[in-house]
C-alpha cells in the first residue's frame, strides 16, 4: 500500500513553486531498475525507521485542491519515490566499480557532491573502486587520452573547500556508442552523472544504449545548473550561493550610483532562458528599480520603454540600479545568423554591454550626464565553493544518489520535491525547462519590488 509523504515545514514554499513554473500534472513517476534488490545492507542503522520502502511516496502536486480532484476523479494522485537507503540493495558492494562524470559549466557544489558520493559509497557501503572521468563526457572517449582519476576518501577529503569540480568539465556531444562502450570496458556498474539539461538528455540516450544491450549498469543523475531552470527540481544545488553573490554585485552597484551625481549600476547576472538570480536576488535586496529576465522580455525604445523609464528615474531620484539576465533583450543582440557553442546552445549576444553602451548614448542624446557602472560578476559567481546552506543540501543529493543507485535503480535524477529527497525519471526533467511564471506571487514580488509595472515587455520566446 503507498504511503504518502507530507510535510508542513516546506509545503508553503513548494506550492509558490507550482505556481511560479506552470506545473504540468501527466508526470510518469516510474523508476526503471536493474533487477530484484537481495542483497541485505550494509548499513548500520539505529532505528529501522532509516530504512524507506518503494511504497514511501511524495506527492508531485501537494495543493489540496488537486489532491481532492484526483480522488474525486478515482485515481491516484501522482507521487514520487521516496529517496533514502533501502534494506536490500542490489549490488555487490565487494565486487563494485562505480564512476562518477561532472559535465558543463561551473557551478558552486560541484566537489561537495563528488565528496559525498564518494563517502557514502566508501564509508556506507563499503565500495572500494570509484573513478572520476576528467573533463566531462569525452573523458570517456578514447580519442582524449584522458585518464581517470582513482577517487578516495583522502582524495576528497578537502575538496568541498574549493570551487569548480576536481575532475574538470567540458561540453559538447560525445558518441553514445562510445560512452557505453567505455563503461563496459571499465567494467563500471554505476555512473553518476552531475550535469544540466544538455547532460541528462545525454543521460537518457545512454540509459537507453544500455538497455537495448541488456547491461546491468544504473545511471543516476544530479541536477547541476546555476540557472536554477531544471524542471522538478525545487532548487538546483548552487543556486543559494549564486543569489548570495549576486547580492554583493547588487549592493556594490547600488553603492556606486548613490555615491555619484545621477549615477547608474547596471549589473548583468547568470539566467540564460530563465530569470530565477536576477529575480531571487532582486526581492532579496529590494535596492534593485528594474529587473530585466528573459521570460519578460522588455521594450527597449519610446513610449513606456527601458530608455525612457530609466530616465524617468534618473530625473525624479538621482539614481538608479538595474539588474539584467544574460538571456534577456536577446532580440536586441542576436546576430542574423544563428551560431551554437560545443552543445548546441544558441550564442547569445552580451545584453549587459549592449545596454551599458545603450544608456550612455541614449543620456548624451537628452542631454543629461550620468555615471555608469557596469559590473559582471558571472564567472566570479560560478567558480566560488558552496556557502553552508548549499553544502549542505549538496551532501544530501550525493547521498540519497548513492542509495539509489545501490538499490539498482536507473535512468533517473534525485531531486528535492514537496520537502523530501525524491527520485524522478530522467526523461521527464528533460521534458521541459523551469521558468518563471510572470503571473504568479513571485513574479509580482518583483514588480512591487522594482516598481517597473509600467515598463512594457514583449511576449517571451520559449525556447
Amino acid at each position: 500500500m503507498n504511503e504518502f509523504c507530507h510535510t508542513g515545514e516546506d509545503t508553503r514554499s513548494e506550492i509558490d513553486l507550482l505556481e511560479d513554473i506552470g506545473l504540468d500534472e501527466s508526470v510518469e513517476t516510474a523508476i526503471p531498475t536493474l533487477g530484484a534488490a537481495k542483497v541485505p545492507s550494509p548499513l548500520i542503522q539505529t532505528e529501522q525507521g532509516h530504512f524507506v520502502s518503494d511504497d514511501n511516496r511524495v506527492l508531485v502536486n501537494v495543493s489540496h485542491r488537486c489532491f481532492e480532484a484526483a480522488l474525486k476523479a478515482g485515481r491516484t494522485p501522482p507521487s514520487f519515490e521516496l529517496a533514502g537507503p533501502r534494506r536490500h540493495i542490489y549490488f555487490d558492494p565487494t565486487k563494485l566499480r562505480c564512476a562518477i562524470v561532472t559535465a558543463g559549466g561551473l557551478c558552486p557544489g560541484i566537489n561537495d557532491v563528488i565528496r559525498a558520493i564518494v563517502l557514502a559509497l566508501y564509508h556506507g557501503y563499503g565500495v572500494r573502486s570509484t573513478f572520476g572521468i576528467r573533463y566531462g563526457l569525452r573523458g570517456f572517449i578514447p580519442e582524449y587520452g584522458l585518464p581517470v582519476m582513482e577517487l578516495t576518501p583522502e582524495r576528497v577529503e578537502r575538496i568541498h573547500e574549493y570551487g569548480g569540480t576536481i575532475l574538470g568539465s567540458s561540453r559538447g556531444h560525445q558518441p553514445i556508442e562510445g560512452i557505453v562502450d567505455a563503461l563496459e570496458r571499465m567494467h563500471i556498474g554505476v555512473l553518476f552523472l552531475i550535469g544540466g539539461d544538455g547532460t541528462f538528455r545525454a543521460g537518457a540516450k545512454v540509459v537507453e544504449e544500455i538497455q537495448r544491450r541488456q547491461l546491468k549498469i544504473s545511471v543516476v543523475a544530479i541536477p547541476k545548473t546555476i540557472d536554477n531552470d531544471i524542471y522538478l527540481v525545487f532548487k538546483t544545488f548552487g543556486f543559494d550561493t549564486a543569489v548570495q553573490m549576486a547580492c554583493e554585485a547588487i549592493r556594490s552597484a547600488h553603492t556606486e550610483a548613490v555615491g555619484a551625481p545621477n549615477g547608474i549600476g547596471l549589473v548583468k547576472l547568470m539566467g540564460r532562458h530563465s530569470g530565477f538570480i536576477a529575480a531571487t536576488a532582486t526581492n532579496a535586496l529590494r535596492e534593485v528599480n528594474f529587473c530585466l529576465i528573459p521570460e519578460a522580455d522588455f521594450v527597449l525604445e519610446g513610449e513606456g520603454g527601458l530608455l525612457q523609464a530609466v530616465e524617468q528615474r534618473i530625473r525624479q531620484r538621482g539614481h538608479a540600479v538595474v539588474v539584467v539576465a544574460e538571456g534577456a533583450g536577446q532580440r536586441y543582440v542576436r546576430g542574423d545568423k544563428e551560431e551554437r557553442d560545443a552543445s548546441g546552445n544558441i550564442k547569445l549576444g552580451d545584453i549587459g554591454v549592449f545596454l551599458r553602451d545603450r544608456f550612455r548614448a541614449h543620456f548624451a542624446e537628452v542631454g543629461l550626464e550620468v555615471n555608469l557602472r557596469y559590473i559582471d560578476p558571472s564567472y566570479i559567481i560560478r567558480s566560488v565553493p558552496a556557502n553552508v546552506d548549499d553544502s549542505l543540501y549538496c551532501a544530501n543529493l550525493g547521498q540519497n544518489a548513492v542509495h539509489a543507485a545501490m538499490a539498482g535503480k536507473t535512468g533517473l535524477m534525485v531531486s528535492h520535491w514537496n520537502g523530501r529527497y525524491v527520485h524522478v525519471p530522467i526523461k521527464e526533467a528533460i521534458k521541459r525547462r523551469k521558468r518563471i511564471n510572470l503571473n504568479s506571487r513571485f513574479w509580482m514580488s518583483v514588480l512591487e519590488s522594482t516598481g517597473q509595472f509600467n515598463l512594457a515587455v514583449h511576449p517571451a520566446e520559449t525556447p
